[in-house]
């Protein structure tokens, strides 16, 4: 099995140790797990804050740069975790989730969280495929 960090920088760089994500592979396919991606506006490294909507959004742009870095794409994802600081927002990140997940739509746990960095409102962790 091969390891292999993907980096872009149209994604946040990471403010922790951990990479965006990682690619595995074992000749075919290749999986990536990408890291949970908040609201962090990649070229100026600042959180955007605003609304659960506006956070979802910026995530999943995130999530989405990270994947096609790695030659992936957000209908190859098999497997997301969101995680919500108030679940009373669930119907709206739901919204603009769709929007990103229309077509395929991938295995989802949601937890709602105390505390999530920066004080975000959303976070998203992705598996995907090759």
């Amino acid at each position: 099995m091969k390891k292999e960090i993907v980096y872009t920088k149209k994604a946040p760089e990471p403010i922790g140790p951990y990479s965006q994500a990682i690619k595995l592979s074992e000749e075919n396919p290749y999986y990536i797990f990408t890291s949970g991606q908040i609201a962090i506006d990649s070229s100026t490294g600042n959180f955007i804050g605003g609304d659960i909507k506006q956070q979802t959004r910026k995530v999943l742009e995130n999530v989405k740069a990270i994947l096609l870095e790695a030659g992936s794409e957000m209908r190859r994802v098999v497997k997301t975790t969101v995680y919500i600081k108030n679940m009373d927002d669930f119907t709206a990140m739901n919204e603009v989730y769709g929007e990103y997940f229309n077509e395929s739509k991938p295995a989802r746990s949601t937890v709602e969280v105390a505390r999530l960095p920066k004080d975000a409102l959303v976070e998203i962790d992705t598996i995907a495929y090759i």
